[in-house]
This record gives C-alpha cells, sequence and structure tokens, in this order.
C-alpha cells in the first residue's frame, strides 16, 4: 500500500462522519482529496515480535478523505451477538429515538480474568470475529497496575478475543515516561506475546509510512497530527486501560487519554505541544476523531484517586467496565472516581462538563449526556454498586 492509499473501513468511517450517505465517484474526487504524510519521519522499524501486515491488503484501496470530519453518529455496527447471562439494570429513562443510548458493563470484583469474562458476556457483542484486531493497552511506563495494564487483564483479554474469533491479534504502544522496548521487556510481553501467539509493535518504531497526517477541522493542534496507521487499518480496535486521575494537566486518563500514544513520540514534539498548550484537555478528545474503538476494557480493580499517570494514592476501586463508546466508559470513570474520593479537578461541576468529555460531545464521537448511559449488571454486588455510580453520574 502506498501513500496516497487506506482501507475501506478506514474509509467508510469517514463518510459516516460525513452525513452517512455513499457519495457517488465524481463527488468524491472533488471532496475528498487525498492527503497523507509525507513529513516528520520517526525512526525506522527495528524490532517487532513479527511485522504489522495490513489486514486488507489484498483489498481494492479507497481514496483518503481529506481528515477534516466531525463525527456526529458512531456506526452501527455489524458484531454478531453471543449468549449472555440476563443482565440486571435499574430502570433508565426510556430513550427517544434521537437519543444515543449505549451500555456499560459493570462487574464489582478484585479478580481481574472472571471479571473480563463477566464483563464482556454481559455486553454481548462480538465485533472481532474473523477481524485482524488492534489491541491498544497502557503502556505510558513500566509502573504497577494502575500505572500501566495488568498483566492478568491483558493476558484474559487475549485469550477472550481469541476465543470470540480474532483472525490475528496485534497489541501495539509507546510509552511516554520510558523506552517502549524496555517497558515492554520489563512487563514480560514479548514473551506473553510468543505464549499467547499475538504480535506486537512498538510504535516509536514505525518508519514515515506508518502515520497518516490528520488535520481536523477546527483543531487546537497548530497543523493537526500524525496518526498511527495500523490502528486506522485494522479491521477492529480494542482498547484496555486503567482507572485514574492524571497530574500533568489531564485530569483524568481513562480511553480518551489512552489515544495520546496513537500519536508519534519523535520527529516533531507533539507531546510537548499537547502538555504546553491551555487546551490539553481539549486536543485529548480532538485525537479520538480518526477511529472508533469496536471494544473498550477498563481495569478499575485499583484506581489513583490523584497523582498518576505513573504514581498515586492508590484505592481498591474494585470494579471492570467494558463497553464500546468512548465518552460513556469515561464518564462512567469520573463518576467511579468521584465517589471514591478524588481530585478537586475531577470533582468540579458536571461529569460531563469535564473538558475532555464535552469536547468529544462536541465532535459526536459518542453519547451526550448521562441519560444515555445505561449500566448493565449481572450479580447483587454489582447492581448496588451501579446504583450508587448512576446517582453520581445524574448529578448537577
Amino acid at each position: 500500500m502506498n501513500e496516497d492509499q487506506i482501507t475501506r473501513r478506514w474509509f467508510l468511517r469517514a463518510a459516516v462522519a460525513w452525513g452517512g450517505t455513499v457519495v457517488a465517484a465524481p463527488l468524491l474526487a472533488a471532496c475528498f482529496p487525498r492527503e497523507l504524510a509525507t513529513e516528520t519521519p520517526g525512526p525506522t522499524p527495528t524490532a517487532t515480535v513479527k511485522p504489522f501486515v495490513s489486514p486488507e491488503a489484498t483489498s481494492t484501496p479507497t481514496p483518503v478523505p481529506t481528515a477534516t470530519m466531525k463525527p456526529s453518529v458512531r456506526p452501527e455496527t455489524t458484531s454478531t451477538p453471543i449468549p449472555v447471562p440476563s443482565p440486571t439494570a435499574s430502570p433508565m429513562p426510556i430513550p427517544t429515538e434521537e437519543k444515543l443510548v449505549t451500555q456499560v458493563a459493570l462487574v464489582k470484583t478484585n479478580d481481574r480474568p472472571e471479571g473480563v469474562t463477566r464483563a464482556l458476556d454481559l455486553l454481548g457483542l462480538n465485533p472481532v470475529r474473523g477481524q485482524a484486531v488492534f489491541l491498544k493497552p497502557n503502556f505510558n511506563s513500566a509502573d504497577p497496575t494502575p500505572g500501566s495494564t495488568h498483566n492478568d487483564t491483558l493476558r484474559s483479554l487475549v485469550k477472550a478475543l481469541w476465543e470470540m474469533g480474532a483472525r490475528e491479534i496485534t497489541l501495539a504502544d509507546r510509552s511516554g515516561m520510558a523506552d517502549t522496548n524496555q517497558v515492554m521487556r520489563q512487563k514480560g510481553i514479548f514473551q506473553m506475546a510468543q505464549e499467547l501467539d499475538f504480535s506486537v509493535i512498538n510504535l516509536d518504531e514505525l518508519g514515515e509510512d506508518g502515520w497518516v497526517h490528520i488535520r481536523p477541522q477546527g483543531s487546537h493542534w497548530r497543523d493537526g497530527f500524525l496518526f498511527a496507521r495500523p490502528c486506522l487499518e485494522a479491521g477492529c480496535v480494542v482498547q484496555t486501560c486503567c482507572l485514574k486521575t492524571h497530574r500533568f494537566g489531564g485530569h483524568f486518563t481513562l480511553s480518551l487519554k489512552n489515544s495520546v500514544a496513537l500519536v508519534p513520540r519523535h520527529g516533531y514534539d507533539y507531546m510537548t505541544e499537547l502538555h504546553n498548550s491551555p487546551y490539553q484537555r481539549l486536543m485529548i478528545a480532538e485525537l479520538n476523531q480518526p477511529y472508533w474503538p469496536d471494544l473498550i476494557v477498563v481495569d478499575g480493580v485499583e484506581a489513583f484517586t490523584d497523582g498518576g499517570p505513573d504514581r498515586g494514592t492508590r484505592v481498591q476501586a474494585e470494579v471492570m467496565l467494558a463497553g464500546t463508546d468512548r465518552i460513556a466508559v469515561d464518564a462512567v470513570g469520573v463518576a467511579i472516581l468521584r465517589h471514591l474520593g478524588t481530585t478537586r479537578e475531577v470533582s468540579r461541576g458536571r461529569i460531563f462538563e469535564q473538558e475532555q468529555i464535552a469536547r468529544a460531545v462536541e465532535l459526536g464521537l459518542g453519547v451526550s449526556s448521562p441519560d444515555e448511559i445505561q449500566l448493565i449488571t449481572g450479580d447483587e454486588g454489582s447492581e448496588k454498586y451501579a446504583q450508587v455510580i448512576r446517582e453520581v453520574l445524574a448529578r448537577r
């Protein structure tokens, strides 16, 4: 694939963002000029467990739309439901046709493997079957969870993805506070990859062709940003993140913030631009525009209620979440942090007034209010916990 090409999957998602219709070829030529990155190359790839191969390399490529889209509605999933236990959910407002309602599975547990399995079963979706999966963990550092993704959570999630019928799994990330290869070695990721038969991409080692230049409309980034091509070209994107605050200006770091590592650290210094900007939290949301995650798993067995992302006050939050909507998942995570007692920044105002969330709502990246979130549970203990979180979410 050359730099003027991208997969049909990403184009269709962009087409939805442009209004949900398929346009004729002449209109495509007029409205979607091709523009991909030919600047700011990263280091030449030197070491991945398995080289990345586009899952749709044999398909007919579709021209890239200029990256100025503002998604308004999440594309409908074509995933195949899997049998699930009957969930328990307190009555929620009956949605109107205009509302986007999403479910977030909540499991109260101290057992990570059990929590992953139960949360995925409750969610009852399978976007993975037959797909090449791009798996994004939180490897900002090798610090103990919630400083980074717990190996038990990652192992259980990979096993679940294979059981759900994934065609292949590629884990990809870069660190922000340490050398990525060193972090992965310290955490035993390369050994786990051999054991569980998944590939690993160190995003720091992607070459020039590994990045796409995105210029979102109305962005607070000076000239847009480069974004990891393997994520855009994946058949399915799965995220797993931690539950914690962020002392360097993000305020909290959940699924929206987890996307920051999909922008390069080397070459142009995007991270300095981000952290020095008064619009940091808005820019975090804007980084999420190029892609849609198909599945998000939040490990909240332990949480940082202050500090973060590498260290902070550790609290036993005893929860595992799963969902498909970044805004909903982050809103629930913020509600849990508020319930536990957290920083002034995270506690201030309504949850949907938090700048990461508010900007994501403006960009159409998911739900727009608490009453569009349905927490689903499968046992009495989880339901009691969920009821508390519903009340926190609804506070004005």
